[in-house]
This record gives C-alpha cells, sequence and structure tokens, in this order.
C-alpha cells in the first residue's frame, strides 16, 4: 500500500507496477507506466522501511533485509512514542472541551459536571483503546504472541 505521487496524483504502488515476490526479494514491473519509475524509486527509498531499490530497465529489485531482534525492539519503541503522542492529543481535547463547557454561563453546575464526566469517560475510553492497541502491536512486533 505504498504510495506514489505521480503526475500530481496519489497511487498506489499496485496501480502502476506489476509486483512478484520472491525470498529476500520483491520484483516491481513498471512495463505499463516506465515515466513512474523515478517516482517509485523516490518512494521507495524516502519511506520509513530504508529499502535500497535496484533498476535494470523496467524492472526494480528490492533486496528486503531480515528483519533483527533490536530493529523490532525499536518499532517496539516507536509504537509506544506514538501511544504516547496519542495519549497527549486526547488529553489536549479533553481539556480543551472542558475548558468550554466551563465557559458557557447559562449551564447549571450539575449538567456541567456531567458534562465533564461524560467526557472523562470518552477520554478514557480512547486511551485504553490505544493501550490495547500498543500491547497488540508490540506483541507482534517482538513475536510474543500467545
Amino acid at each position: 500500500m505504498l504510495s506514489v505521487k505521480f503526475d500530481g496524483k496519489d497511487f498506489t504502488l499496485q496501480e502502476l507496477a506489476q509486483i512478484n515476490r520472491k525470498p529476500k526479494l520483491i520484483v516491481l514491473n513498471v512495463s505499463t507506466f516506465p515515466q513512474a519509475i523515478p517516482d517509485i524509486l523516490k518512494s521507495l527509498t524516502k519511506n520509513q522501511m530504508k529499502l535500497n531499490p535496484q533498476q535494470d530497465g523496467t524492472t526494480i529489485y528490492v533486496p528486503i533485509p531480515k528483519v533483527t531482534k533490536e530493529h523490532r525492539e525499536m518499532l517496539s519503541k516507536n509504537a509506544k512514542s506514538f501511544y504516547v503522542k496519542c495519549c497527549d492529543n486526547v488529553r489536549q481535547i479533553r481539556n480543551k472541551q472542558i475548558k468550554a463547557v466551563k465557559q458557557k454561563e447559562k449551564l447549571a453546575k450539575d449538567l456541567v459536571f456531567r458534562i465533564e464526566s461524560y467526557i472523562d469517560i470518552l477520554s478514557h475510553q480512547y486511551t485504553n483503546k490505544a493501550e490495547q492497541m500498543l500491547k497488540t502491536k508490540q506483541k507482534e512486533l517482538l513475536g510474543n504472541s500467545e
């Protein structure tokens, strides 16, 4: 699902090239859109997977590096940082909404309290969902699935 910007539009790699997988290698046949080769190479080298594509005419060879335990641990730490950012964003939204509710002048205090409680419940639900996703992803990355 790699996105490739070609002629000012975003395409998936599958739309521009025929993809064949071999052990430790992906072969892209770009004979139908040879003018897209530079854009495909740029997308492959600039993504987060740190791939090193090699071109031979209208064929692109992408060697797949062996995933080491250290690399998996690094990805797990990155997932944790995304989780922390998510929690921070949820907290900021929660605080902004509670502040907006408190600034309303014509609301009764008990209604404001109930709205704050509801906002707290929603923020906890989203935080718990993010934590569950983090645990699942870390188990997947570290190979500790039970």
